[in-house]
């Protein structure tokens, strides 16, 4: 944590390396996301409404109480985990503090109400596929902006915004110990 705070971070090749791998990891983890989000259903009400509710045509029968608790309890999980760990990133990335406070927003406002979306169009009212649709796209958008900042950071070697959460400035000296005499 100290290289990010001090912004050595862009010095040390080692947590370099962990970063790009993580960034790595959360870029497929996003595709795969969009991916099993297009296998089960489109950008259209009707098709969220199958994929919860079933479809007489297909055969499909609506999802259960338990399957839908089963996926929650790991989505909310682990969709928590890769948040806090992408948005504590962004913390440290020189952009003005309001835009990062928005896109951390964003991205926890989309992920709890994706997860949330399925049930409200599973047991309260169809109409929130709407909820389910807009709630998916922009929780994609947020975890790409928030990635694309921390890829921008580190490539471009910027100092850390940890200081006074003000951009322009980095993380201020930590004191030296006084040299024995």
């Amino acid at each position: 944590m100290r290289f990010v705070v001090t912004g050595e971070w862009t010095r040390n090749r080692l947590l370099m390396t962990i970063v790009w791998l993580f960034l790595l990891y959360t870029a497929l983890f996003w595709v795969s996301n969009g991916a099993l989000y297009f296998h089960s259903m489109g950008l259209t009400p009707s098709s969220v409404v199958s994929h919860y509710l079933g479809d007489e045509a297909k055969f499909t029968q609506p999802k259960t109480y338990r399957g839908m608790l089963e996926v929650s309890h790991f989505h909310l999980f682990s969709m928590g985990v890769l948040l806090l760990t992408l948005t504590h990133l962004v913390l440290f990335v020189p952009i003005e503090p309001s835009l990062k406070a928005g896109l951390i927003a964003a991205a926890f406002l989309s992920a709890v109400a994706d997860e949330l979306a399925g049930w409200l169009v599973r047991f309260a009212h169809p109409g929130f596929a709407w909820l389910k649709i807009a709630s998916f796209l922009a929780l994609q958008l947020s975890l790409a902006a928030l990635m694309l900042l921390v890829l921008r950071a580190i490539w471009s070697g910027a100092p850390s915004a940890y200081a006074e959460g003000d951009p322009r400035r980095t993380a201020p000296e930590t004191p030296r110990a006084e040299e024995p005499r």
